[in-house]
C-alpha cells in the first residue's frame, strides 16, 4: 500500500500580493484613454471602465479570444 501524500500550496513570502489572474493583468495595464475600452462610453482621464459590467465583459472576451 502507498503512503498518501497531500499537496501543500506553495507558501509566498509574507506581505507578498496574491497572483492575479490573467485577464485582470491585462486590464490593468490597458492605458486610460479617455473612453470605455469595451463599450466606447466617454470617460474621464483615469478610468477604464465605465462599470464592473464592462470590466467583467472585457474580462470574459479576452479569455476567449486568446
Amino acid at each position: 500500500m502507498e503512503p498518501i501524500q497531500e499537496s501543500v500550496p506553495e507558501e509566498r513570502p509574507s506581505g507578498a500580493p496574491p497572483e492575479m489572474p490573467p485577464a485582470v493583468r491585462t486590464r490593468k495595464i490597458l492605458p486610460p484613454k479617455g473612453a470605455c475600452w469595451y463599450c466606447d462610453k466617454p470617460l474621464d482621464s483615469v478610468r477604464r471602465f465605465c462599470g464592473k459590467e464592462c470590466a467583467d465583459a472585457f474580462d470574459e472576451e479576452d479569455l476567449y479570444t486568446r
